[in-house]
């Protein structure tokens, strides 16, 4: 994102994009159907040298005041694209995922970015302490948690259900995220298999893990009792055709998803990883161990065996989520940001 530096009404979004994605991208069709200025920027996966370019000859047209860049890749290109061009750098940093040998790389090279970056702002308290061992200097990191719009409109229970296939009388928990091994759907699904045979699964989402774990159901013969409804877009409307959602990740930042969850009123079971016990406490959801799917099943046990203690923890969830985490305050805390690094 580049911005002016005098206000929300002066960001310009670029978007870097594979050509596979030109048509058709939801979440850069709704800036564009907003009036939002967006320009899309397109490169190949490899492209480097052509995104360099492509970003300075769009920071030379607008001539911004900051650059903000979110994730790896925009971290290293865009931060660099910065500073040739004498340009503030700021990045959100929303995680770390770990995991093969190329990722644990990217991560490494991503840091070494946010060294040179002028403020980096971090979206869990676990992820600044993180930071700091990366070598970024503590001055620079801010902690601020993702905010939340809720919805112009959230479906009913039973609209919600119908465009899910959902029957009227089943008992069904909801997943949504990114079929990748920080998720731990894995682990969602060994849950299912430990959980009464009445629980269904809804899997909202897609990703590389999806074949494999569409094997492990298999494996544990749970298939039957598995929805796979792939990428929906605004999924988030889609919470109230649940009777729980679980959040079964190994890392997270902090996940729209379980902010979604706690607006619309359900019941949550969450690992208490990242920035989850920054957002929901014993009070509003179920925290449990990751790698533990005995404890999501026995989770699951729990709401069915409490129902009027799960409605009191959703209740509190959503006041907490209206109050603790709007978005204007966040938007506030990143303006702030900007405004001190152009002093």
């Amino acid at each position: 994102m580049l911005s002016g530096g005098q206000g929300r009404d002066r960001a310009h979004v670029a978007a870097v994009l594979s050509p596979n994605d030109a048509d058709e991208h939801p979440f850069i069709d709704a800036l564009e159907a907003a009036d939002l200025p967006v320009t899309r920027v397109l490169v190949g996966p490899r492209s480097y040298l052509r995104e360099y370019r492509s970003l300075g000859a769009l920071v030379e047209r607008l001539q911004p005041r900051v650059v903000h860049t979110h994730g790896y890749r925009a971290d290293v290109i865009g931060g660099a694209v910065a500073r040739a061009h004498r340009v503030r750098a700021v990045s959100t940093v929303h995680g770390f995922t770990g995991g093969g040998r190329r990722n644990r790389f990217n991560e490494r090279v991503q840091c070494f970015a946010l060294r040179r970056a002028d403020a980096v702002l971090a979206v869990s308290r676990p992820l600044v302490a993180r930071l700091v061992d990366a070598g970024v200097s503590r001055d620079k990191i801010r902690w601020i948690p993702n905010g939340f719009a809720p919805p112009a409109s959230i479906m009913t229970r039973a609209a919600a259900r119908r465009m899910l296939g959902i029957a009227d009388d089943a008992t069904v928990a909801g997943w949504v995220g990114r079929l990748s091994r920080e998720k731990g759907a894995d682990v969602m699904l060994d849950a299912l298999a430990q959980s009464d045979p009445s629980w269904r699964l809804s899997m909202i989402g897609d990703g590389t893990e999806r074949d494999r774990l569409t094997e492990q159901a298999a494996a544990l013969g749970i298939s039957d009792r598995v929805a796979w409804h792939g990428a929906v877009v605004n999924a988030g409307a889609l919470m109230p055709a649940f009777d729980a959602f679980v959040l079964s990740s190994r890392t997270e930042g902090t996940p729209i998803a379980l902010f979604e969850a706690m607006y619309a009123g359900v019941p949550i079971i969450a690992t208490q990883v990242g920035g989850v016990p920054d957002v929901v406490t014993p009070e509003h959801a179920l925290l449990v161990p990751t790698e533990r799917p005995g404890t999501i099943a026995e989770g699951l046990a729990e709401l069915r065996r409490e129902p009027s203690l799960a409605s009191r923890r959703s209740d509190l969830a959503r006041e907490r989520v209206a109050h603790a985490f709007s978005s204007e305050a966040w938007i506030d805390a990143v303006e702030e940001v900007y405004r001190t690094v152009c002093e």
